[in-house]
């Protein structure tokens, strides 16, 4: 009948319980879930319907098995919006875990003709350049390599950046931003990056640039590094009755 709904696949019905459980609160992260044995005797399915489920939701990273131990709800990967420009620390803050950030650099130094050209300066102007790790429960989630105009602001390089300020804050928090620009590319690490983000460097990661404008001048160029098993970048916005949905 028109409007009916389809009944639910059997697996798929698996799948919306172990989700439910799991974004209920009901079942936490690294917490061991119901057996594939226990959930054929709970939904009276074959085991090979209850196994592509399972197998499902590991693909989809919502569940971790390990071979003889059991399967658990994963540690889901923390996700910061390309939308707006966001403070990675209130962000690991706000998940009640622990947060600090780590200055490798930090000095003035002469702009090579790639950062003037990101800054819109002359090449060999002065500019502020700091790198730092930020780290989630002990654990880097990121590696920041940021530049800084001293025209725009000039105290940038005074500051005692730690856990209770990021470069990020600091920058909102001195200027209003006009305008912003997010580039997103997927990238292999640098032999030093992996080190400082403690993976290998075969390991894939996600490189977020960012640019902002106040008053129409570039505050800022950086470059955040992420590795990809441990980080995402996504954003959901309103959109115009007039935009198609493709």
């Amino acid at each position: 009948m028109p409007g009916q709904k389809l009944p639910q696949a059997l697996y798929q019905q698996v799948k919306l319980y172990v989700t439910n459980q799991i974004e209920s609160g009901q079942w936490l992260p690294g917490m061991l879930i119901p057996s594939e044995h226990q959930l054929v005797e709970q939904f009276k399915i074959s085991r090979m319907t209850v196994n592509r489920a399972l197998r499902e939701l590991a693909q989809e990273q919502i569940i971790n098995r390990v071979a003889g131990v059991g399967t658990f709800v994963a540690d889901r990967k923390p996700q910061s919006s390309l939308l707006m420009i966001a403070n990675i620390g209130d962000e690991i803050r706000a998940r009640n875990h622990r947060y600090r950030c780590e200055v490798i650099k930090l000095s003035r130094e002469s702009a090579s003709f790639e950062i003037a050209a990101a800054l819109s300066i002359s090449t060999g102007q002065s500019v502020y350049h700091i790198i730092c790790i930020h780290y989630e429960e002990d654990m880097p989630v990121q590696l920041e390599n940021r530049f800084v105009n001293p025209a725009v602001a000039s105290n940038f390089i005074e500051q005692n950046f730690s856990e209770e300020l990021t470069p990020s804050q600091y920058l909102l928090g001195q200027l209003p931003v006009d305008e912003m620009e997010h580039i997103v590319d997927a990238t292999m690490p640098e032999q030093e990056q992996a080190k400082v983000l403690q993976i290998e460097q075969n390991e894939p990661c996600l490189m977020l640039m960012r640019r902002t404008w106040a008053h129409n001048q570039i505050v800022t160029y950086v470059r955040f590094l992420h590795p990809s098993s441990r980080y995402r970048l996504g954003g959901r916005m309103h959109v115009s009755p007039t935009h198609s949905a493709g």
